[in-house]
């Protein structure tokens, strides 16, 4: 049975009007640009016009209560083990980025805080991030859905917070304890920004919980994977980079498949431990986003001949057939957004004046949904592994040793980049070690292909400068969990399941490990498919019912 404030809350939230307002809101945000760009003044700029949005939509709503604050990031954060660092702020003309003081001298965090009369215990914190991942997509709505880059991933979780506000100001109703929204900068970046806020001592005194809104489907969970990003080094070396980068690949490949076989545990019984290559010298955006073309160069010594043409396709086929035994065939595998194939074909091979291009296909997303989409990276190192195979046969049928290369790659300084997801069965330094271990195998394996002794470990180069995220495991019982399960019951929403932790990872973890103990929830409309996706979308039902959840949530005691 609903109650009296239930009953005046949907009447509100399922009015036309207010569905067209988070519409607006929600196109409105998205139109601005907020992913990373190496002059951070851009940056500021952008994230200065978002919170513009965010703060003139609550003053709107006459909350005189409200205090809003544009908390400066503090340099300091850069002595923390979880500080991120600068890597967007590199150019060619400043190859060493930035500095933290450099970066943040001009930018800030957004903070709204709605005190309670007589009550300064059991605040309740709201966050949700104000920046996205390349490449920037133009927002539109269409049959009751908003694509567009940041739809889901986090700018509806960030309208929502708002609306949720707005719509307890409309009803006259307060929450029931303090509550203090976070807009943060930088959380696709490594996290910074909620760092920054974590460790704000005088704000955590205004909550005891936090709920962290991101692309859950609305689901709640109290624990989240972790996921560290790699960045491998594939120059001098002594051996050719881009069939190196293959069999890198590959042991990395094997690592992630051996890390997932030792991960039970309670709260993932889904074992979110995900394999992802983002980036291959001029190919990809993100470590975490799903790489969905490379183009491989191949140099023929007598051009792409009748007699090397059937043997190199054969041999390309072999590798994609190896592929497909272990991640599937996507040409077969319908896109529920479109209807039409996740793939519409593996690869190309086209003759060019100096031998013949492969371009391999994949289907781009957030790393956390790799099993649904398709890893260009992936495929196409099991297509240059099998051409290693059969290199003499291939040699001897082109005449001459062909050769291999990236189109657009630099001459020196090949870097493979991706993300290793893990869950509390492993520490952050023990997944560092072993994909450290496994890229060297990597290359000692092709080494030793080639007939050359391996190199040494320490030229390998594996670091982790940018994400690096440790996984949490929190009480699936704890108040705060107990009060979000009955507003999602109030509501409709999953509420029931047994609760597990989140397949991948967010800034929720930096509040997580900063404060052993308290409560952190992870829980936001959309979907993980969509999330980095080409086709980020986000429904606009299911931002309303996360509205309606945050203001039933907001008001239980």
């Amino acid at each position: 049975m609903s109650s009296p404030f239930q009953s005046r809350l949907f009447a509100l939230t399922r009015s036309d009007a207010f569905v067209a307002e988070l519409a607006e809101s929600l196109l409105a945000l998205c139109r601005i640009d907020t992913g990373p760009n190496p002059d951070v003044r851009v940056m500021a700029q952008r994230e200065r016009a978002v919170f513009d949005l965010i703060e003139g939509a609550l003053r709107r709503d006459g909350m005189p209560e409200l205090l809003i604050e544009r908390r400066p990031v503090a340099p300091g954060i850069a002595a923390h083990p979880a500080y991120s660092q600068l890597h967007f702020t590199k150019t060619a003309g400043r190859p060493r980025g930035l500095t933290p003081r450099q970066a943040y001298r001009h930018r800030c965090n957004l903070v709204c805080t709605w005190p309670v009369a007589g009550r300064t215990d059991g605040g309740v914190a709201l966050n949700a991030h104000v920046d996205v991942i390349a490449p920037y997509v133009p927002p539109r709505l269409e049959g009751g859905i908003v694509y567009g880059r940041g739809a889901c991933d986090d700018k509806g979780g960030v309208v929502a917070i708002v609306a949720a506000l707005q719509a307890l100001a409309r009803l006259g109703v307060p929450p029931a304890r303090p509550v203090t929204a976070m807009f943060p900068i930088e959380e696709e970046t490594g996290g910074n920004g909620s760092l920054a806020l974590a460790l704000d001592r005088d704000l955590k005194a205004r909550y005891d919980s936090i709920l962290v809104a991101e692309c859950t489907g609305l689901r709640i969970h109290p624990a989240n994977r972790g996921a560290v990003w790699y960045r491998v080094g594939l120059s001098d070396l002594g051996l050719p980079p881009v069939e190196t980068a293959a069999h890198v690949v590959e042991a990395l490949e094997n690592e992630g498949r051996a890390i997932r076989a030792e991960s039970r545990h309670a709260l993932f019984p889904q074992r979110p431990v995900q394999t992802c290559h983002g980036i291959l010298g001029p190919f990809g955006e993100h470590p975490s986003r799903i790489c969905g073309r490379v183009e491989v160069e191949f140099i023929l010594p007598g051009g792409l001949t009748p007699a090397v043409e059937p043997l190199l396709r054969d041999v390309l086929d072999s590798g994609l057939a190896e592929y497909i035994g272990l991640y599937g065939d996507k040409t077969r595998v319908p896109d529920p957004a479109t209807g039409r194939p996740k793939v519409e074909r593996h690869y190309e091979l086209v003759a060019t004046p100096g031998g013949c291009r492969l371009t391999v296909h994949g289907a781009t997303g957030h790393m956390g949904s790799i099993l649904e989409n398709d890893g260009a990276i992936t495929k196409a190192a099991a297509m240059i592994r099998a051409v290693c195979r059969s290199r003499a046969r291939l040699d001897a049928a082109a005449g001459g040793r062909l050769a291999l290369g990236l189109p657009g790659a630099a001459p020196v300084g090949l870097v493979l980049e991706g993300g290793q997801g893990f869950v509390p069965t492993h520490t952050i330094e023990n997944i560092m070690d072993r994909l450290r271990a496994a890229a060297w195998r990597g290359v000692a394996n092709f080494a030793t292909r080639c007939g050359r002794r391996p190199p040494p470990r320490r030229a390998v180069s594996v670091t982790f400068d940018k994400l690096h995220n440790a996984a949490f495991d929190g009480d699936p019982d704890s108040a705060a969990m107990r009060r979000a399960r009955r507003a999602a019951r109030a509501c409709g929403l999953p509420a029931d399941e047994p609760p597990v932790g989140w397949n991948v990872s967010c800034d929720a973890r930096l509040f997580a490990t900063e404060y052993p103990g308290m409560p952190v929830l992870t829980v936001g409309p959309g979907s993980l498919a969509h999330a980095h996706a080409d086709g980020e979308q986000l429904r606009l039902d299911e931002l309303r019912q996360f509205v309606e959840f945050l203001a039933l949530y907001l008001v239980e005691d």
